[in-house]
């Protein structure tokens, strides 16, 4: 047997949910973060993307803003991004591609489905 047999490009995965999804939804999985292409009926079969630009609802208040090339996050209890990881309990959206002043109520994030090497990994040489 193959140590690995291709399936697929990776750019959206198959997804079934036991509730209704509505287009543009994020769905979290783990650390897996995706968006749904289109509406998916529950227990059907869909799609979500796993990469690409998107316009995420974001945080604001309290001068939050974020820049080109920085980290967002997505808080999942209340649906939107964020700049920090919130010590684990956010999960990684991706890079900002475009900047967002604190009046903006959206950020442009490109998708980032691969880890991001943390500080003690990255000086290790991993």
């Amino acid at each position: 047997m193959a140590e690995a047999v291709f399936i697929q490009d990776g750019l959206s995965i198959d997804y079934t949910s036991g509730s209704a999804v509505a287009s543009g939804q994020v769905v979290v999985q783990g650390d897996l973060v995706g968006v749904a292409k289109r509406p998916i009926a529950a227990n059907e079969l869909g799609s979500l993307a796993l990469v690409g630009v998107f316009d995420f609802a974001k945080e604001s208040g309290g001068g939050v803003t974020f820049t080109v090339g920085a980290l967002a996050y997505w808080d999942a209890v209340n649906k939107v991004a964020v700049t920090d990881d919130g010590g684990g309990a956010f999960k990684l959206l991706g890079k900002v591609v475009l900047a967002a002043a604190d009046a903006d109520a959206t950020v442009r994030v490109r998708l980032c489905p691969c880890a991001v090497p943390t500080e003690s990994a990255s000086s290790s040489g991993v």
